[in-house]
């Protein structure tokens, strides 16, 4: 399915994106971070998934979309201890996204969707969805790339604990951009015995901050070594299917 029409902002000219304008009502903005993935994966590799999986999403809701240049950092402060993460404070992807929200609004756009590769951010969109949405008018909505795939994830993926530089990521990375992965280098994650971070995990009674080591050793979880292309494409495809036609029922109401 891939190439196909869409309107990319950062290959356009100013009035060919006028023209768009006329039919589109939604805004895409990819969001990722730039931060370690272990031995295995590039530290671009949220950046590029958000924007990669964005394209894609964009060209099956052609017209009714425009999608903006990446933002290619995120919160990522809990990677911060190992070499080459940039973090960005919750506060400052706040003011981002809103800049760009009050560039687009005059020129007609009233919603925006943040496809977001990156799951340090959610905490922030949630924030931002409540903030932007009443102090600037405007619709807000974000999605977290292939989240709505979790029953692909729950057939085919065995790990207990994944979701960072693992099989799943890995195998996206394959289908949308190959370059991303090193694949001699490829490593389960090395897990850290005992330690508070297991206490304070998703669905833990207590949450908390905690640095990525004090998980893994090796920044990474998971079983990166059993992610496959064919796998990246299922989980793909369907979290774009579902997403789309999520999309089209908020336009369409």
């Amino acid at each position: 399915m891939h190439p196909g029409p869409s309107y990319q902002l950062q290959q356009m000219t100013w009035p060919e994106v006028r023209e768009a304008l006329q039919t589109a009502r939604l805004a895409i903005i990819p969001l990722g971070a730039q931060e370690q993935h272990g031995p295995h994966m590039a530290e671009s590799c949220d950046a590029v998934l958000a924007e990669q999986f964005a394209i894609r999403l964009a060209e099956r809701l052609h017209p009714l979309a425009i999608m903006t240049p990446p933002i290619t950092m995120g919160v990522s402060s809990h990677h911060l201890h190992f070499p080459g993460t940039l973090s960005l404070q919750p506060s400052t992807l706040i003011a981002i996204l809103r800049d760009m929200i009050v560039s687009l609004k005059p020129h007609g756009i009233g919603r925006f969707l943040i496809v977001n590769a990156h799951g340090g951010n959610q905490a922030t969109l949630g924030v931002a969805a409540d903030v932007l949405t009443r102090e600037e008018g405007i619709e807000f909505y974000y999605a977290k790339t292939t989240a709505s795939a979790k029953d692909v994830m729950d057939k085919h993926i065995s790990s207990q604990l994944f979701g960072h530089s693992c099989e799943r990521e890995v195998s996206e990375a394959l289908y949308l951009a190959p370059e991303l992965v090193r694949q001699d280098r490829l490593a389960k994650g090395e897990l850290v015995d005992g330690g508070r971070w297991r206490k304070l995990r998703p669905g833990s009674p207590l949450q908390g901050f905690y640095y990525y080591e004090e998980m893994t050793a090796n920044g990474c979880i998971g079983d990166a070594p059993q992610g496959s292309r064919e796998l990246g494409e299922a989980l793909v495809e369907t979290a774009l299917t579902r997403l789309a036609q999520a999309v089209r029922d908020i336009l369409e109401r």
